[in-house]
């Protein structure tokens, strides 16, 4: 079965610094596509999707040259970062067409990192105006988000069907899921133009039967043609060795089709990041 990574970042903090890296997180200073495709191809993993991690355009020209010339990181997800009379933020210029740039076709979306915003995501400046021009543009929303901002997400699809929306790592991550979770994740799938990744729940405060409740939630709100695999590599790392941690997500899922089991681990993917 072919096995697509919707979720992993990319760095080497001597080229191109992180203002939000630091010594005692346990990173590597170094997170490089040689030692990821390695990695990758170790476990039949047949291509990636590189999320940048932080949000300067030094990086994402940096991230972008890799997803152009790599075998398997082949698509890149620019972060959103905010910039006057530019609705898709500060890398704009990489995007447009006009531009001509050489990373533009390996860019298949930008994130909105907004965990620190309001519940609705009412503060997060240009946010309807980049959701519209995402749309436009035929790239893909994603979207880093606390489990309490997920109705302002929902609310956010419905605001703009023509364009797809991505939820990071469930809007949950290794957070303690609530009641509200459930319910608001549901909330998120009832509007057909978002999606989700399972990336970011394996931890090691979360057993095998917590996993699967989590993933069988997501199935039963999104169906297996709305979500993506993702390893959030190298953070996970910290704790999971990449071919454990895809191991771990096999066996937590709840039984499904082979042609269910195909849409999660790669089909979903595939169709969103043209692949």
């Amino acid at each position: 079965m072919r096995i697509i990574d919707a979720h992993v970042h990319l760095w080497d903090v001597g080229v191109v610094p992180l203002p939000w890296f630091r010594e005692d997180l346990g990173l590597p200073r170094r997170a490089l596509a040689e030692t990821l495709g390695a990695l990758l191809s170790a476990s039949g993993v047949s291509a990636a999707v590189a999320v940048q991690a932080a949000d300067s355009v030094a990086e994402a020209e940096w991230l972008t040259g890799i997803a152009v010339a790599h075998p398997l990181v082949r698509r890149a997800v620019l972060q959103y970062e905010p910039a006057p009379d530019l609705p898709l933020g500060r890398t704009a210029a990489m995007l447009a067409p006009a531009a001509r740039h050489p990373g533009a076709p390996a860019v298949a979306g930008l994130r909105a990192a907004v965990p620190q915003f309001a519940a609705d995501l009412s503060d997060v400046a240009g946010l309807d105006a980049l959701a519209t021009a995402a749309g436009e543009a035929g790239l893909v929303l994603e979207l880093l988000l606390r489990p309490e901002q997920l109705p302002g997400a929902a609310a956010l699809a419905h605001r703009h069907p023509a364009t797809t929306f991505v939820v990071c790592h469930l809007g949950l991550g290794t957070a303690d899921p609530g009641a509200a979770w459930f319910r608001d994740l549901a909330v998120v799938a009832a509007e057909p133009n978002a999606h989700a990744k399972t990336s970011g729940l394996v931890h090691p405060g979360r057993g095998p039967a917590e996993l699967g409740r989590l993933l069988a939630a997501a199935v039963d709100a999104f169906g297996p043609d709305r979500l993506l695999h993702g390893s959030d590599w190298p953070i996970s790392a910290r704790h999971t060795p990449y071919a454990e941690l895809t191991a771990r997500i096999a066996d937590a899922l709840p039984p499904l089709s082979s042609a269910d089991a195909a849409a999660l681990w790669s089909g979903t993917a595939t169709r969103l990041y043209r692949l």
